[in-house]
C-alpha cells in the first residue's frame, strides 16, 4: 500500500467538460474539498472517492457522485484508488459541464481517466504501519529529544510544558524502537 504527502491535480478536457481532479493526503481532505468550492463556484460537480486505515486497522471507503448519475463517478473514482492501492488518500474531481452529455459510459470513463492522470502526477510513499507513544522527560533535554525525532523520522504529535516535557509522537514501528532505544536514558514511557 502506498500514500500521497502532498496535494496533486491534473485537468482533463473531454468535449469541452473540464474535469480537475486533485489528489489530497486524507487529512487535508476536507480543507481542499471547503476551499475547491470557495475556488470553483461555477463547476457543476464536485464527485469525491477516499480511502484510509483507522484505529484498528480497516480501510475504511467512501465514494460520492455529487448529482452525476448514480454509479459513474464517485464509484470509478474509488475503485482507481483500489487498485492502486491507495491508503490515506482522497481524490476530488471538479467538474465544469460543457454543453454535451456524455452519457454513462462517457462518465465513467472521463473521472476513471482523471483519477488515473493525476496519480500519474503524484508522489508516493510506502505505507508503514504507525506506532503512537507519549513519553515524559526532562526540560534540559528538550533539544535533544527534537534532535533524534528528527534523525529517526519521528513525528512530534504534540509538546506540553508541564513539571516535566511530554511529548505525543508517532512513527513507523521500526523507527520507534530505535528511537526509543536511542533516548531509553532520558526517556520515561508513559
Amino acid at each position: 500500500m502506498k500514500y500521497t504527502s502532498d496535494i496533486s491535480t491534473h485537468t482533463l478536457e473531454i468535449k469541452q467538460s473540464k474535469f480537475i481532479a486533485w489528489l489530497t493526503p486524507y487529512e487535508k481532505y476536507e480543507t481542499t474539498l471547503q476551499k475547491l468550492k470557495d475556488e470553483h463556484p461555477k463547476a457543476r460537480h464536485f464527485v469525491t472517492a477516499f480511502r484510509y486505515l483507522n484505529e484498528y486497522d480497516q480501510v475504511v471507503e467512501h465514494s460520492s457522485d455529487d448529482g452525476e448519475p448514480k454509479g459513474t463517478s464517485g464509484k470509478p473514482s474509488l475503485m482507481v484508488l483500489q487498485g492502486q492501492e491507495l491508503i490515506n488518500s482522497a481524490v476530488i474531481i471538479v467538474r465544469y459541464f460543457g454543453g454535451t452529455k456524455l452519457g454513462t459510459g462517457g462518465l465513467v470513463r472521463a473521472y476513471s481517466d482523471a483519477v488515473n492522470l493525476v496519480i500519474t502526477e503524484a508522489e508516493f510513499k510506502e505505507y508503514k504501519k504507525e506506532k503512537f507513544e507519549t513519553i515524559e522527560i526532562e526540560y534540559s533535554d528538550v533539544r535533544f529529544i527534537d534532535y533524534e525525532c528528527e534523525v529517526f523520522g519521528v513525528t512530534i504529535l504534540e509538546k506540553f510544558f508541564e513539571s516535566k516535557t511530554v511529548y505525543k509522537i508517532k512513527a513507523d514501528e521500526k523507527s520507534m524502537k530505535e528511537f526509543l532505544q536511542k533516548v531509553q536514558r532520558v526517556v520515561v514511557t508513559l
